[in-house]
């Protein structure tokens, strides 16, 4: 063994006190539930799986800092308003800085959008209460998962899962020359799964979190049923063995997805996520016990000369929180105004089309009629790991690049969280006619910008 290598093998963790608490948010069938220009039906007619609100309590042992982390099973704001109201809301019950707490979206594609009551949708009235539910469960399971801290350790570990594909594919069909939206099996997808486990100080396994980039449109069009896609049989089946609730916690999935999707096939979704599930088990598995680290222990003379690694008690976990919030100034494409998007869809008979206005006209709601946005990038340092994200939806090469810059702390990258804002794709893709730099309002190099901002930021709070 060269000096250089290590010699003890420790997961990147955090100890302090822990809290964890769940709800159903589940609405009721009837409610508008319409994501697709291809859907036919406009309400749910039933109900897959259950949506849950996950909330994880991280304090000092000190109580000098907390931090709580809001995972939903929900799929986007429809507009930034609305979410600036739930957000403020919620900050003002919980007496909490926005730095401090995370609303995050496993973006499945069959929930009701997060709106504002609409009696001219069908079932948009039945929004604004199921809304009223929603923020009522964030605020009671925030305040449950605060209260019922225990002290624990907040350990991660790297595996890999293949259910993400690329979906940028250059469309097949003669004089085409543009790109479509599905599995590209020409291009490889990150299949990288960051798993978290949270056990207390008997080792007891409290809670897990997968961190894994995908989107959540198994899906699509054909399926009326309210459903989290494959984050619940994800859920579940990792729950069947932990006995304790898994988070989920999307990743830069811009250009990923499951190569076998837009489907109507209640099973394929749970296929899809007891795929992921296996996965994230195969990793937790593979983890050193709670509270111990491998050392290297010497060699015996055999057959071979053998090195001998033995598990021992870990070195004192860090117990460093810290939140972080910076605004990165991104340049707008020269889109046309709320009032020409508002005048094109009034004038629009079809129904895809349509959606694909709303769309745009939400996306330049959000970022304002200026030349210029300021998107919010958020970065909890966690200990030994860092969390960090915003409300865009970034391409991949986000996370693996900021990975290969911090290759000795684990580095959980999360789209949509604390808002939906547009398609984050990489510089050289912009002359390309492709969904995601047609629907974003940002101009070409602003994922390079926001890498370069979120590297900042976990500099600064690993500082």
């Amino acid at each position: 063994m060269s000096r250089s290598e290590p010699r003890t093998i420790r997961h990147p963790s955090f100890h302090g006190r822990i809290g964890v608490a769940r709800a159903d948010i589940t609405p009721p069938v009837g409610v508008y539930a319409r994501n697709w220009g291809a859907a036919k039906h406009d309400v749910a007619t039933s109900i897959h799986r259950p949506l849950t609100l996950t909330a994880l309590a991280l304090t000092t042992l000190t109580d000098d800092q907390t931090l709580v982390l809001i995972d939903t099973d929900l799929g986007g704001w429809r507009t930034h308003d609305v979410y600036r109201r739930f957000q403020q809301h919620l900050l003002d019950a919980l007496n909490l800085e926005a730095a401090n707490v995370i609303i995050s979206l496993s973006h499945t594609h069959s929930a009701p959008p997060l709106m504002d009551a609409d009696d001219s949708l069908p079932g948009g009235s039945l929004v604004q209460s199921w809304m009223a539910d929603v923020f009522n469960a964030a605020v009671h399971t925030a305040r449950q998962a605060i209260g019922s801290q225990f002290e624990g350790t907040l350990d991660w570990h790297m595996g890999h899962c293949s259910l993400a594909a690329n979906r940028d594919l250059a469309d097949p069909e003669p004089g085409q020359d543009r790109f479509i939206c599905g599995y590209n099996p020409a291009v490889p997808a990150d299949d990288a799964l960051l798993f978290g486990r949270v056990t207390d100080e008997t080792g007891a396994i409290r809670a897990t979190l997968v961190n894994y980039a995908c989107h959540p449109t198994t899906l699509a069009w054909q399926n009326a049923a309210i459903s989290s896609d494959y984050v619940g049989a994800m859920r579940e089946t990792i729950e069947q063995t932990t006995g304790a609730p898994t988070l989920f916690l999307q990743g830069a999935s811009g250009e990923l997805a499951p190569r076998f999707q837009y489907v109507g096939d209640l099973n394929v979704a749970d296929r899809h996520g007891r795929e992921l599930g296996f996965a994230a088990l195969s990793t937790l598995f593979s983890m050193e016990p709670p509270g111990q680290q491998l050392s290297f222990a010497g060699v015996v003379e055999s057959g071979a000369p053998l090195a001998v690694w033995t598990h021992e008690p870990a070195e004192p976990c860090s117990q460093a929180l810290q939140a972080l919030q910076i605004k990165v100034q991104l340049q707008l494409k020269d889109l046309p105004t709320v009032a020409e998007i508002e005048a094109q869809l009034r004038a629009c008979t079809d129904r895809t089309l349509a959606e694909r206005l709303v769309r745009k006209l939400n996306v330049r709601r959000a970022v304002g009629d200026g030349s210029h946005y300021e998107l919010v990038v958020q970065a909890w340092r966690l200990g030994d790991a860092v969390l960090v994200g915003s409300s865009a939806e970034a391409y991949s090469i986000l996370q693996r690049e900021l990975r290969r810059r911090f290759p000795d702390n684990a580095i959980i990258c999360m789209n949509l969280i604390n808002g939906s804002a547009g398609y984050l794709p990489p510089r050289e893709l912009y002359d390309a006619d492709l969904y995601q730099v047609w629907q974003t309002p940002f101009d070409r190099g602003s994922l390079e910008l926001v890498i370069e901002a979120m590297a900042q930021a976990i500099s600064h709070v690993l500082a």
